[in-house]
């Protein structure tokens, strides 16, 4: 017999089978995706706003990025969500939260009823501790992504920086840039220009970036995002 919550779009159903959502009991899963609606973003679309209203989303496909700004404007990235990722259970649990979401790439996202979940939560014991288990996973993930910022190794930190960088710099439907010479991106991560013009060189040998003297160009974010979460880059 078919699962009760199947539908027609074939790559929203993988999202959610591969999501915490599946281990939802089905009735409520069939629930939020009969209620849900699907949206197509294109790169450098702003999701969610510092302060806007509490919403869920389910990533179907892209990449997006969870950012704090600072009040000079600089930004940090406290996350990245990938296709069957979960956005916004936090703020269904604490309220409005003072981070951006951002598409990298374009990216399709599925919205949750916020309200069919937190019913479900309030009533069922079984919902409200799967969302705390989402609830820890995203926490480790952030944490992730702090050491990452903080202690990762020069690849995966020049990584990191060119995705904030560009991201913080990238218009709707624009192509994502990074204008920084290498001089630069050595000072912001830690490290010396020679090393970091390595790590770019093996970047362009393998499709991820082309450069300029003053400006580098991420063809593929996804894969260079890997870069800055891959334990074993050197």
């Amino acid at each position: 017999m078919p699962d009760p919550w199947v539908v027609s779009d074939s790559d929203i159903a993988e999202a959610v089978a591969g999501s915490f959502l599946a281990r939802l009991p089905s009735d409520l899963v069939a629930a939020l995706v009969a209620a849900g609606e699907r949206a197509d973003y294109p790169a450098g679309s702003t999701i969610y706003r510092p302060g806007s209203y509490p919403r869920a989303l389910l990533v179907v496909g892209g990449l997006l990025r969870v950012y704090m700004t600072a009040p000079e404007g600089r930004q940090v990235t406290v996350r990245y969500g990938r296709t069957c990722d979960v956005l916004g259970i936090a703020v269904l649990v604490g309220g409005p939260a003072d981070v951006g979401v951002q598409a990298l790439a374009e990216s399709s996202l599925f919205r949750i009823d916020s309200r069919i979940l937190t019913a479900a939560a309030h009533r069922d014991a079984r919902v409200g501790w799967a969302l705390a288990e989402e609830l820890n996973r995203r926490l480790y993930d952030t944490l992730q992504q702090t050491a990452i910022n903080a202690f990762g190794s020069v690849r995966q930190r020049v990584a990191a920086h060119l995705l904030d960088l560009a991201s913080a710099q990238q218009r709707p439907r624009g192509r994502l840039v990074a204008r920084v010479s290498q001089q630069e991106l050595a000072d912001a991560v830690g490290s010396v220009r020679e090393v970091v013009a390595r790590v770019l060189r093996e970047f362009r040998l393998e499709r991820l970036v082309t450069t300029a003297p003053d400006s580098i160009h991420i063809l593929d974010p996804v894969r260079l995002h890997d870069q800055s979460w891959n334990p074993t880059a050197s």
